[in-house]
């Protein structure tokens, strides 16, 4: 080791010291890590978005920090998954002129390729159905998750394990040692938050994971008062309701009705229809209609051809409409994070499910025809994507079961 990097080491302990020494005189900011399961809010009413706004009312915070590196937040770039982040506690901070601290740490894309060969935030041109880069749908657990789930320690003892053991070849463990080192810058931002509001209250909306390691590397920071989220009290039924906003309701529907969560996944319906009929309720607007068939249609209320008709009706009258929300990042594709086709606009999204019906009944030249209808006046890039993803399903439909 060289005198330099010895020096350094050895010079880090005391000006820690020294750091938190001059803190100690400050009063403590208040700091709640509320620990999440990414985009679960859309799966689990006992996890709905409005329920994380209304937790946010009632903390009452100075900052709210989130999870993503500064420098991509600077350029308005967010995980696709992390619903909650930019679409509930951005929003929400800009609302109510909260400031909004970006406390992620991920490494350099070519650091990305060197260790995994990959850049990590780049999705293949067509996306997998499941696994690595795949369509996000959750199973059972997720649907009942309640929102202060990651408050009980024991309830992820998996990934404490898993952290403090190196893999069995030490040329595997690159995730793990980026996991460590990630959760450690966390908890230095969110400390920092902390020293930017003696006195205050800093909110930290993270996944789950992170949560007790940041919170461990904290406990003893002068600086810090950890609260954990459920001292503060659920909010309830009529709080939650005057905290649901429409945006809320599109996520949800579009998210299990539209989305792989549909196919792969179980669906809460009394949680979706209620969400369908609170957007209906604001009106028989092209996407309530396209919502309220879809979901007839998965229920069972309808037939194939009423929908097929429905929805065709839909595409007639729907203009320029788009959906309210749909969980795009980069517009240039056709999909999201969850939907192979979610980039769609609400009349181009009405012919394809007509044509998916038609399809599915049979009628392949009129599905084709549909199909044609769609893809007019998109780039063709997006063209290809889309025929991809259809002839994918098809494939998947005819297979032997």
């Amino acid at each position: 080791m060289s005198k330099w990097w010895l020096a350094v080491l050895l010079l880090l302990p005391s000006q820690a010291f020294a750091a938190q020494t001059a803190q100690a005189g400050a009063t403590p900011a208040t700091v709640i890590v509320l620990g999440v399961d990414h985009a679960a809010q859309l799966v689990s009413e006992r996890d709905q978005p409005a329920l994380l706004d209304a937790f946010l009312a009632r903390a009452k915070p100075d900052a709210i920090c989130i999870e993503r590196a500064p420098e991509a937040f600077a350029r308005g770039d967010f995980y696709e998954f992390t619903y909650e982040a930019q679409d509930v506690a951005v929003p929400f901070a800009r609302r109510h002129g909260i400031e909004v601290c970006p406390i992620d740490w991920e490494p350099p894309a070519e650091d990305q390729r060197l260790g995994f060969g990959i850049s990590l935030d780049a999705p293949p041109e067509l996306r997998p159905v499941k696994g690595f880069m795949g369509f996000l749908a959750f199973g059972q657990e997720a649907s009942t998750r309640d929102f202060f789930h990651a408050d009980d320690p024991a309830k992820l003892h998996k990934v404490a394990n898993w952290a403090t053991t190196p893999a069995a070849r030490a040329k595997n463990d690159l995730p793990r040692r980026l996991y460590l080192y990630r959760t450690y810058l966390q908890a230095q931002r969110i400390a920092a938050a902390a020293r930017a509001h003696p006195g205050g209250t800093v909110v930290v909306v993270v996944g789950e994971f992170h949560k007790h390691d940041i919170e461990a590397i904290l406990k003893d920071d002068p600086g810090v008062r950890l609260v954990q989220p459920s001292s503060l009290g659920r909010p309830d039924a009529k709080d939650i309701a005057a905290h649901d906003r429409s945006e809320y309701r599109t996520a949800i529907a579009s998210f299990n009705l539209l989305g792989l969560q549909s196919q792969t996944g179980p669906v809460d319906y009394g949680y979706v229809g209620r969400a369908v009929a609170a957007l209906e309720a604001d009106g028989a607007t092209p996407q309530a209609r396209l919502f309220r068939v879809r979901l007839d249609l998965l229920q069972g209320r309808i037939e194939r051809g009423d929908a097929i008709a429905r929805y065709r009706a839909i595409a007639a009258d729907a203009g320029d409409a788009r959906f309210a929300w749909t969980g795009v990042k980069d517009t240039a594709r056709v999909d999201s994070w969850f939907d192979p086709f979610g980039n769609l606009d609400v009349r181009r999204r009405a012919l394809l499910e007509a044509a998916r019906e038609s399809q599915a009944a049979g009628d392949a030249a009129v599905a084709n025809e549909l199909l044609e209808a769609c893809t007019d006046g998109l780039s063709p890039r997006q063209r290809e994507q889309l025929r991809g993803y259809w002839q994918r399903d098809v494939a998947v439909a005819n297979s032997p079961r």
